[in-house]
């Protein structure tokens, strides 16, 4: 959902770890080239890569002049005088310029200034390491640096879409494509549990002890949350749902559509972690219904999910599917699609307890909550194929 943290102390500058890029990870646009998504990190330690750290901290209230400091740092060749610059406003985490001298803004910088708070909600070194890890495989822009409340990194080619764009089975077999390939990265040997009930239960810790007594009427009281969250853990945590590294945020702005290329990249990795295969899914489908103008008519229906679903296992495995296969994961998916809804009604809450965006937190929050409690008892009474 991209919102924001208070600025850390300025600290040293400090090195990441990566690992050597995957050869067969360069996808195309068609299955054959997802086929070999079996890739793993070859053998040997991984090569140690600097991120630059300048010790700026950039106003949120007034961006542009710790922009153009920054900018004279990573691109000293530029003329003040000459940088352009632009304001993108979708963002409901953090605030977000481009900076840029060429019109076609071939070189672009884009510089990232984390949202109030949002500390309590994102791991700001690990999502550093996740943009790392993504770019290693040719799935992220890349890194130029970070600074005290923030980070700058490449401007990624192509069009931000929307709802009305992720429906289209052109563009939707191309996320499901895109996110095949991410599910099969692996930034070690094991696996690690998911992220989910981790993240789940320290949102609804904040929301108990730090944002109860000034939630709305139109919000369930903290016991009902309370128990809901209980019931979500034990009835989806039996469904065996695999565990990979997810995005765990793909709203359509999140998702950039190059049309000379023909692919799509995901960008904000703000959440990204190993999360459950069938959360990121549902995570996404739920996202159909938009965020500024949420509509969840727009959930995409059956036959839709089931086309979606066949190109993704058919490019995760790099063979035919089965139906039972695609129809296990969608009962996996729309299960899931309930903690999806639980996790951003929670995050929506605290955002409206400390952002400055200008966003009706808590309409959303009350919106996820009532889809969720709409949605629990037709989705919790599907059962797994045998």
């Amino acid at each position: 959902m991209a919102v924001p943290p208070s600025a850390p102390q300025p600290r040293a500058s400090f090195h990441l770890r990566r690992h050597t890029p995957c050869p067969q990870c360069s996808w195309g646009m068609e299955e054959k080239a997802a086929a070999s998504a079996g890739c793993r990190e070859p053998p040997g330690p991984p090569r140690a890569a600097a991120v630059a750290y300048f010790g700026i901290s950039v106003d949120p209230d007034d961006i542009l002049p710790g922009a153009l400091r920054l900018i004279q740092e990573l691109r000293p060749h530029w003329k003040p005088e000459q940088v352009r610059t632009k304001r993108f406003t979708d963002g409901i985490t953090n605030k977000l310029v481009a900076c840029y001298v060429e019109e076609d803004m071939q070189d672009c910088v884009l510089v990232r200034v984390y949202g109030e708070r949002t500390e309590l909600l994102v791991d700001r070194e690990n999502e550093v390491r996740n943009f790392q890890l993504l770019r290693a495989h040719g799935c992220a822009p890349r890194l130029y640096c970070t600074f005290q409340n923030g980070l700058c990194y490449e401007y990624m080619q192509g069009v931000a879409l929307g709802p009305e764009h992720i429906r289209e089975p052109r563009l939707f077999r191309l996320i499901a494509l895109e996110m095949a390939k991410i599910h099969t990265i692996h930034a070690n040997g094991s696996l690690p549990k998911p992220t989910l009930w981790h993240k789940m239960y320290n949102y609804f810790t904040l929301v108990k002890n730090e944002i109860n007594p000034s939630l709305s009427a139109d919000v369930p009281k903290v016991e009902v949350l309370e128990q809901e969250l209980a019931w979500l853990k034990e009835h989806l945590s039996q469904l065996e749902s695999p565990v990979v590294f997810c995005h765990n945020d793909l709203l359509c702005k999140n998702i950039i559509y190059d049309s000379i290329k023909g692919h799509v990249r995901f960008i904000d990795y703000e959440y990204a972690g190993y999360n459950y295969q069938a959360f990121d899914i549902g995570n996404h489908f739920n996202e159909f219904a938009g965020v500024n103008e949420v509509d969840y008519c727009l959930y995409p229906a059956r036959e839709t999910q089931l086309q979606w679903l066949h190109y993704y296992l058919r490019a995760q495995k790099g063979m035919a599917v089965t139906p039972r296969e695609v129809e296990r994961l969608y009962v996996q998916v729309n299960k899931f699609a309930l903690a999806s809804h639980f996790f951003w009604a929670l995050w929506a809450l605290i955002q409206n307890q400390y952002s400055t965006i200008h966003f009706d937190f808590l309409r959303y929050a009350v919106i996820r909550f009532n889809q969720y409690f709409k949605v629990k008892p037709q989705v919790s009474a599907l059962e797994m194929p045998k």
